[in-house]
């Protein structure tokens, strides 16, 4: 894991911090484990982790006006230093408009302005200490500071409602730890906080402007095309040399076996039109992508394309088919990675503790086997799907605009798809009744349905349609929730004053959650996967292109085919035609069918997880209950697959917790540290939560 952690201090209590630490409740000196001093006193700043050198710059105007920039950032030390200049005067947007992903801190003064990104792979947190902020840009540091207990209201909205931020809020998995919503900033002063939004709010009164879809779908490829030239600019990183030969081995399997990725560039190349897209930009823009001469093959202008064989689950030979197709570019070096019951999903729950909980977590092994076999630097498609699709709720933003013939043809494909007459006056009549709901009743509707416990949905692409076709939907874990963690769910929805909903749109809003929700979980993927010396990259989720692709209008969107659509003109615009048949079809074969094998085959150890949970000790489930849903489950019955990976990731992650040594700090007594005294039972949830 690598963070930035520092804080802002009140003029009084200034005087006890300085560039070697701070002065903690028993006269210690405190500073990071493992970190580098970017900044000093007054307001110190650290970077913690093993951070490149190229990945960490400061550019200074004065003593005291300065921005750090972490991560991989496009923008040159003169364009930072513009943005520097800028930021004095209290813009902020631009300093999140530079391609590629990072975090930004600038100091003016007192003035502390650290801004987080726009989908939220990249947060920002903060809590209250030493009667100023202490932030950083992971949780669990922040919650060894201040010796946080488990804060049981996250734990239960993540698992009732983990796409609803009236639910969330800006809480943590950490007591008194919170977070920065995605496309805001924290702005400190003098150990004061304030929570600033940079992205400009549109309005309810008259409907958005008509966008140009051409327009649009230039800047998505400008976007996309500069993030992946941001990643391919930044200096080459070679991971530690291999020690020596092993017999038996290759030079590629000796790296795998011992955690050490190829030197150089690659990508998942999938067969799908999201990695194939960033592989094929990747290979075709100028400046040497592949690996560095003398290193692995020594073609230096080929780009490494990894492809996972599941051997136990079939279904994508099609898309193997066009993966395999793709790679036959001279620039590309194919390899695939197959994979048997050990890398199904829950067959391995091994891993390190990441900063917060997600239901990647019991998937982090199938994906370690094939980051293991990437580069140095590798490109993934996450994302695309969540910034590109459209979400069922934005049917509702159609008919607010009055842009009726636009649901003609998504309407028709459902039909398609259900074989029923009656599937357009279905979809047509929950898309109208959601135009016409507020926000607050659709808060009051999701309280009731936790209340009463109504988790049954239809089946099927038109009832995930129609169940889509809400402002809040209860998580897939819900069912067996206790009532009292239900109960304080629905009293957090009905005590809601938030504004969130009342300045978009149910669609717009819907997909934000959405994005923000995948986020969280891809962030938690990446440290629990982690290979030592690499690096994903993840160029969806960039700013720049989330905000490009949010300018693609509505009536594109919705089109069934959309995605592959936008992807395959912007490799046309790049350049790349030869695209094979087939290409961007939507795969038939469903994660869902790894899953069920996997729970089939890990069901004995699954079921031994829950004999004593630490939730249950918690309150927030029944340990029969869900040995039954488990058992139910390896069986075949029909039981949502993703609310058991909820549970069973968060039970996992409280285990590996609570079992962690030492923290993240130095000069601190053995106590300091995150969770203190444990698990303790729960009383009057209901009044604490109020």
């Amino acid at each position: 894991m690598r963070w930035l952690v520092g804080w802002s201090s009140t003029a009084a209590g200034a005087a006890g911090i300085g560039s070697a630490g701070a002065t903690g409740y028993d006269g210690e000196t405190l500073h990071p484990v493992g970190s580098q001093l970017l900044w000093g006193d007054p307001d110190p700043l650290w970077a913690v982790g093993d951070w490149r050198p190229d990945e960490v710059r400061v550019v200074k105007a004065d003593a005291q006006t300065r921005i750090a920039v972490l991560g991989t950032c496009g923008a040159t030390d003169e364009e930072l230093r513009r943005g520097l200049f800028a930021a004095r005067g209290g813009a902020l947007r631009h300093l999140t408009a530079w391609p590629g992903s990072y975090t930004a801190v600038v100091q003016v003064g007192r003035r502390i302005t650290v801004c987080g990104d726009l989908a939220g792979a990249r947060p920002v947190f903060h809590t209250a200490w030493a009667g100023g902020t202490a932030y950083a840009t992971a949780a669990l540091p922040l919650a060894d500071l201040i010796e946080a207990n488990l804060d049981f209201g996250h734990l239960a909205a993540l698992l009732a409602a983990p796409e609803v931020p009236a639910v969330l809020r800006d809480t943590t998995p950490y007591d008194g730890v919170r977070r920065i919503p995605p496309g805001h900033a924290l702005v400190l002063r003098a150990g004061a906080r304030e929570i600033a939004g940079y992205e400009p709010v549109a309005s309810l009164a008259v409907a958005a402007p008509p966008a140009d879809p051409d327009s649009a779908l230039d800047g998505v490829r400008d976007a996309l095309v500069e993030a992946v030239r941001a990643r391919l600019s930044a200096p080459r990183h070679v991971p530690d040399l291999d020690p020596g030969p092993v017999p038996g081995m290759g030079p590629a399997e000796r790296r795998a076996a011992r955690g050490m990725p190829v030197p150089g560039i690659g990508a998942d190349l999938s067969g799908g039109p999201a990695s194939g897209t960033l592989a094929l930009l990747a290979a075709g823009l100028p400046g040497r992508p592949g690996t560095l001469l003398g290193h692995g093959t020594g073609a230096g202008e080929r780009l490494l394309a990894v492809t996972f064989n599941d051997l136990v689950v079939g279904g994508r030979e099609a898309e193997l088919e066009r993966a395999g197709t793709l790679a036959a570019n001279p620039r590309l070096h194919h390899v695939v990675v197959t994979g048997g019951e050990e890398t199904l999903p829950f067959a391995d729950l091994d891993g390190p503790l990441t900063d917060e909980p997600g239901p990647s977590l019991v998937t982090a092994a199938r994906h370690r086997a094939r980051f293991a076999a990437g580069s140095a630097d590798h490109f993934t498609g996450h994302g695309a799907r969540q910034v590109l699709d459209a979400h069922p709720a934005r049917l509702a933003d159609l008919l607010m605009d009055r842009k009726r013939r636009h649901l003609v043809r998504p309407v028709a494909a459902l039909a398609r798809a259900d074989g029923s007459v009656m599937v357009p006056a279905r979809v047509y009549g929950a898309a109208r009744r959601l135009a016409r709901t507020p926000y607050r009743a659709g808060m009051e509707l999701l309280a009731e349905r936790l209340i009463r416990r109504r988790f049954d949905e239809p089946k099927g692409a038109v009832g995930a349609s129609l169940a889509g076709l809400t402002w809040a939907r209860p998580g897939p874990a819900a069912r067996w929730l206790t009532g009292e963690a239900l109960a304080e769910v629905s009293v957090l929805l009905q005590a809601d004053r938030s504004s969130g909903g009342f300045a978009q749109r149910p669609g717009e809003f819907r997909a934000r959650a959405v994005l923000a929700r995948y986020a969280a979980d891809l962030r938690v993927l990446e440290q629990a996967a982690e290979i030592r010396s690499q690096r994903l990259h993840a160029p969806f989720l960039d700013n720049q292109v989330v905000r490009a692709c949010r300018a693609l209008p509505e009536a594109l969107r919705v089109q069934p085919g959309a995605r592959s659509a936008v992807l395959r003109t912007v490799l046309e615009g790049a350049g790349v035609t030869n695209l094979p048949p087939g290409w961007g079809a939507p795969s038939h074969a469903s994660s869902a069918a790894a899953t069920r094998a996997g729970l089939r085959v890990a069901a004995d150890s699954l079921v031994d997880l829950f004999s004593t949970p630490l939730l249950a000790e918690a309150g927030l489930v029944e340990a029969r209950v869900v040995r039954k849903a488990l058992r139910a489950a390896a069986a075949g019955e029909p039981v949502p697959l993703d609310g058991l990976a909820d549970l069973v990731s968060l039970e996992l992650w409280l285990r590996r917790l609570l079992s962690r040594r030492g923290t993240c700090w130095t000069g601190t007594p053995a106590r300091a540290r995150a969770v203190p005294s444990g698990i303790q039972p729960r009383r009057d949830a209901l009044a604490s939560g109020a």
